[in-house]
């Protein structure tokens, strides 16, 4: 069997090894570790909580998008956002995932301690 190439596809057995069936596919869940890492992005290029705020109650303020095309909105700004940073996304990717894999059991551990916001605990 051919090894996937796609990232994504590589993603999926490191959710299973890391978080199992259930928290892998837990869509609240990975809502909240996408919206966290977006903003340690933004963060870490020198975004402030202010304008994160700000940008949080105007997208609210709004009806949701569809799904698919805010992937593609989600795919092509941070395209954007590497480009203005002089960022690689493809490479920052790629070492990630293989820094992960070799941080398995801390990462898991770590999960248990993150907020579980808009649940019950």
């Amino acid at each position: 069997m051919d090894e996937p190439t796609r990232l994504q596809d590589r993603v999926a057995p490191w959710m299973q090894a890391c978080f199992g069936p259930e928290l892998a596919a837990d869509r609240q869940e990975r809502n909240q570790r996408f919206l966290e890492e977006a903003v340690e992005l933004v963060q870490a290029c020198g975004g402030t909580a202010a304008e994160a705020h700000a940008v949080v109650d105007y997208v609210y303020g709004r009806e949701p998008g569809e799904p698919n095309q805010e992937v593609g909105g989600v795919v092509i700004t941070l395209a954007a956002l590497c480009l203005a940073n002089d960022l690689d996304m493809h490479r920052a990717g790629e070492e990630e995932l293989a820094r992960i894999w070799k941080h398995v059991d801390a990462i898991r551990a770590k999960q248990f301690t993150k907020p579980r916001f808009g649940r019950e605990t």
